[in-house]
């Protein structure tokens, strides 16, 4: 009896499967990607499991699921567990050819493919902003002629805003159609084009353990995601007061959310709302994992569990410590949290802090460059120069304890151009 975990993005060493399934009974084995592995700095972990391996063209040519078929056959493999994104849809074909118990597409293309997802939401009665899928240039410019510009379009199954554009007037819609739109490219008919809602984006994080959601609180940015790219200030993150009406108008639009989608039985999940200046809620979209950046952290502070290790661990069937809350009862955080996050811009590193200033508020810090490291612009969301979580009594003081630290941190550190 063997775990399989797919590791796909972020740290391996900060995700301690082999420790996280001590008690399970076989081995436990790694396939990553060695390209992520390479961004972040890092060589496969061996220690504690009885294969590791880092895997060339992780997302190309089918050479992950090869050796994952592989090793399942020659191990006995009874249990794939895959936590990132993009791993979801593979890992849910691998039960399913391998007969193995879990997440299966039925319950997760409800949280990967948007058109899918906005559908169900929408006939549950969920608000949704309008959006079309996009198969030829004439359906793009046909959504700008009914909705008005700004047009939102990305990938229907994409992560970490990776492909999406926003197409601001009818000069941005022309350059994009001559220079990104390929009819008969990869990506194609892979779109969908969604009426852009104003007012900041909220999203609601917690754990569903057995069918039933065990907890979840909300927090909203302070930024656009979308700007991974460009913007190299300060991309801070809050969660909600506990005696915050909208906190709690969120938690209900959340629950209504889930009770649309046929989840599987044991997963984290991120959802993302918008709050519009008019008062309404709209939902962005969902996805049946945690979020990124520091938000495992976050929820942990919240509620003193791990997400990712509970919802793993519930997966095999172990012991998780996580109380169910009597019907109708929402567990409220024990804490206020927030994270900042600083995304890598173009410069070579001559100086960098290596550890955080002593204060005991400062519950994680993680610098993810080193002197003499020639850095670029940011490619995807997860492209981190520092992430800083901290913890406080309420959001006000949440927020000024982060551009503390902020204001610390860009004055250690120290960029040549290059």
């Amino acid at each position: 009896m063997s775990v399989l975990v797919l590791h796909q993005v972020g740290s391996a060493h900060a995700v301690p499967y082999d420790e996280w399934f001590a008690d399970h009974d076989g081995e436990v084995l790694l396939l990553a990607s060695r390209e992520n592995l390479d961004r972040v700095g890092e060589t496969v972990p061996t220690a504690g499991y009885a294969h590791a391996e880092a895997v060339d063209g992780y997302d190309t040519g089918g050479r992950l699921e090869e050796r994952a078929l592989d090793l399942a056959r020659e191990h006995g493999v009874t249990h794939v567990v895959a936590p990132h994104e993009r791993d979801l849809e593979r890992a849910a074909v691998l039960r399913e050819i391998l007969g193995l118990p879990g997440q299966l597409r039925e319950t997760v293309l409800p949280f990967r493919d948007k058109a899918l997802m906005k559908d169900l939401a929408a006939a549950a009665g969920v608000r949704v902003a309008a959006y079309r899928e996009i198969e030829t240039a004439t359906d793009v410019v046909a959504f700008a002629d009914a909705h008005g510009f700004p047009v939102v379009l990305k990938p229907r199954d994409s992560a970490g805003s990776v492909g999406l554009h926003i197409l601001r007037d009818r000069a941005e819609l022309g350059t994009y159609l001559a220079e990104h739109f390929d009819l008969y490219g990869p990506d194609q008919p892979n779109l969908i084009a969604e009426e852009y809602v104003p007012g900041p984006l909220c999203h609601i994080d917690g754990l569903v353990l057995g069918g039933r959601l065990a907890f979840a609180w909300p927090s909203q940015y302070q930024y656009a995601l979308a700007t991974y790219a460009t913007d190299t200030g300060p991309r801070v993150d809050l969660t909600l007061d506990t005696d915050d009406p909208l906190a709690h108008r969120l938690l209900e639009f959340t629950e209504q959310l889930l009770d649309a989608l046929p989840g599987p039985e044991n997963f984290a999940f991120h959802a993302e709302v918008f709050h519009t200046p008019d008062d309404e809620l709209v939902l962005c979209e969902i996805a049946c994992r945690t979020g990124g950046a520091a938000i495992r952290d976050i929820v942990t502070l919240l509620f003193g569990a791990d997400p990712t290790r509970s919802w793993l661990r519930a997966e095999l069937g172990l012991p998780v410590s996580v109380d169910q809350p009597p019907s109708g009862v929402r567990p409220l955080p024990r804490t206020m949290t927030g994270q900042l996050v600083l995304m890598k811009r173009p410069g070579r590193v001559t100086a960098v802090p290596d550890g955080p200033p002593d204060l005991p508020w400062i519950e994680r810090f993680r610098v993810f460059v080193k002197p003499g490291q020639t850095l670029t612009t940011a490619r995807t969301s997860s492209d981190f120069l520092c992430t800083v979580l901290v913890s406080g009594p309420d959001r006000a003081t949440v927020e000024e304890r982060l551009r503390q630290v902020e204001a610390w941190f860009l004055g250690e550190l120290a960029l040549e151009d290059v």
